[in-house]
Parts: C-alpha cells; structure tokens; sequence
C-alpha cells in the first residue's frame, strides 16, 4: 500500500490517542503501518468475549420461540385468510342478483343527484311477507327509504306506508305499495323517485323470515315498543323489549291492536329494522367469527339485491357504518294530513303535498338533520 493511500486513511480516521505508560510516560509512537494495521484490524482493538454455555443455551431457546411464533403467525393468517374464503362463499352463494332498477320509459329521465348531496346514498329496502317474492311478485308490507349521509355518520330510515295515495308511472292514483304489485321492484322506485325527486342508488328485497333468521343469528334484539300488545308468542310491554326471531315476526306484524293501524305498525317496522341493524354492526357480531358468520348467513338466504350491488360494495357500506350508534339513526313517517277512501272504496293515506315537497329537499340535499329538526318542532 503506498505511503499516500496510508496517510488518507490516517486523515479520516482521525490520530489515535497518545499513548502513557504505567508512569504516565508519552510512549514512543507507532510506525505508520502499525497505526494503520489499528484502524483496519478491529481484532487488535476490540475482543469478543467468548460465548458460554449459558450463552448459548439462550440463543437456542430465541430460535425456538421465534420460530414458534413464525408458525403460529403462519397459522393464524392462513385460518384468516380460510374463514374470508368461506364467508365470503357463503354470502355470495346466498344473495341473489335482479333487475330491480328501472330503466327510465321514452320521455322519462331519473332523478340527478346535486353537488350538495356528496356521496350520500339511498337505499330502498322491501320487506315482504309472502312466502314466495321477487322482483316481480309478492306484496310490499315494509317500503322503508334508507339515507345514509355523505360521511357515514347519519343514517335515516323513511316510512312509506302501504296505503299512502300517490301517483303511480303509467297506473294513475293508487296506493304506494299497488306500484309492487303492478311492476316489481322496477316501478316502485319509479314511484317513488318522482315522489322524493332522489335517485334511488340500490335495492334490496327481503322476506320477513330473513328477519327472523337474522334476529335467531344475534341472539335476539332489544326493540323499543310505543304501545303494548299481545300475541302467542309472548306480549310486548311499552318500552324495551328483548325479542327472539319468532317474536320479532309477531312485533312487525301487528296492527289491529294498535292506535294508528298500519301506521303503528310502521312505526314497530322502524324500531325493528334499527334495532336489528344496531346489533348486526356492533362488535359482538364483527369481531365474533361464529357470530358474523351465523349473521351473514341468515342475513343473505332470504335477501336479492339489484345488480349493480356487488359484495365489495356491501362490505365497504358495512366498514363505514360500523360506528354507528343508537343516536344516529333516526325515523320519520312520509307526512299524509290523514285517512280517507280512494275512488274504489279502499282505505287510504292522504299526501301531504307540501311536507313531502320539504321532505324531497331534504333528501336532495343530504340535510335530513334540518328536516328532522323542523318536524319536531
């Protein structure tokens, strides 16, 4: 190595500290070459103690946890990874696919949503209690309009009762729940688009005995009743009531012992449907495996969707709703000014032409709070 190379090295590694004997007198420095073999030579300057036994017996025993840990990681991810597979299986086998919205008729254009709407969604949610529905048979007996707001914070539920008077696409003036019976699900988001003036995002129709099973899946819910009643299955106090599946059937079902009839019986159907939703995003069914998975089973056997709801898009709504609570998820009625009988003699629920008008604004504009505010005024 040349003298030159042996200086730079020297120049970086900065000198070495003066050397003293035991007297403390200066030693004789060291050649070049000496003071470079201590700068390159870590084995002059720095010993390794030797390992013991001891050492070396607690190096093996960090080996094997490790390696345990490894495994068990291994294990865990791949059950994981097992368990999406499955349920994931199993909620896709289950749920059905239809046409269950409309394609606008020549002339007819489907509600647009404004800036100030964001990325809030509607979702319109049938329940029917005929043994056999689908898109295009059985009867409507729940027509509940779900807002959910653009930051997944607010979720409302609208009741539309069965006898409400409106305006039918192509049928003239009929009950909201005639629009099912005369075209499927198709014609009564029509209906009710040119009601609220909202596009209606998705559908999902689902028999009263998905209600049931759903109920069975978490264990019962607890559903706050307005008036009592009785039934075979057992009676229903005012206030909080813990309901199992065949219970919660006879709570939803119920009208002829109530005040307002079906629109009581409107009423039990919201604090049913929260109730149920409360429970299925809680973290008792989330972050139980068994329990998810009883739930979303019992949730998809009786449930059909519209088309364009994919499962990424029921898990992805489901994640952003998981916060949830009791207090953020509110009813209301479509205001009707009263009772009155159609042109055929049926019993019907008179519109209220201007509070729906305010009802839409709402809607359009992701302000339900406001709308809700004011009603309760």
């Amino acid at each position: 190595m040349t003298e030159a190379f042996t200086r730079l090295i020297l120049v970086v590694a900065g000198p070495l500290p003066k050397p003293m004997d035991r007297r403390g007198r200066l030693r004789v420095a060291p050649s070049a070459s000496r003071r470079l073999r201590l700068v390159l030579n870590t084995s002059e300057t720095l010993q390794t103690p030797p390992l013991t036994q001891r050492s070396l017996r607690k190096r093996r025993l960090l080996r094997i946890a490790a390696s345990i840990v490894a495994f068990l990681a291994l294990v865990t991810v791949g059950g994981a990874a097992a368990y999406l597979t499955f349920l994931n299986h199993t909620v896709t086998s289950n749920v059905k696919h239809e046409a269950l919205l409309p394609t606008p008729a020549p002339g007819e254009s489907a509600p647009t949503k404004p800036a100030t709407a964001k990325d809030s969604q509607n979702f319109l949610v049938i329940g029917s209690d005929s043994r056999a529905v689908s898109a295009s048979s059985g009867r409507s007996d729940v027509i509940v309009l779900v807002h959910i707001n653009s930051d997944r914070s607010r979720v409302d539920l609208v009741h539309f009762p069965r006898d409400l008077y409106v305006s039918v696409p192509g049928q003239g003036k009929d009950k909201i729940n005639a629009a099912f019976a005369y075209g499927g699900a198709p014609l009564l988001v029509r209906t009710l688009q040119g009601l609220v003036n909202v596009p209606i995002d998705h559908v999902a129709i689902i028999g009263f005995e998905g209600f049931k099973a759903m109920t069975d899946a978490v264990g019962g819910v607890d559903v706050f009743a307005e008036e009592s009643s009785t039934a075979p299955t057992g009676n229903i106090v005012k206030g909080f009531n813990h309901l199992n599946g065949d219970q919660a059937l006879a709570f939803v079902r119920e009208r002829h012992q109530l005040s307002e009839g079906d629109i009581s019986r409107g009423k039990r159907q919201q604090a049913f449907i929260k109730a149920l939703m409360l429970k299925g995003l809680s973290k008792d069914v989330l972050l139980n495996p068994i329990n998810l998975a009883s739930f979303a089973d019992a949730a998809t056997k009786n449930l059909t969707v519209d088309d364009g709801f994919s499962m990424g898009d029921m898990r992805s709504e489901a994640l952003q709703m998981r916060n949830l609570r009791g207090g953020d998820i509110y009813f209301t009625t479509a205001p009707f000014t009263g009772f009155g009988t159609s042109p055929i003699g049926g019993s019907i629920d008179i519109l209220d032409t201007v509070k729906i008008q305010q009802l839409a604004d709402a809607l359009q504009h992701d302000d339900m709070a406001s709308y809700t505010t004011a009603k309760s005024n």
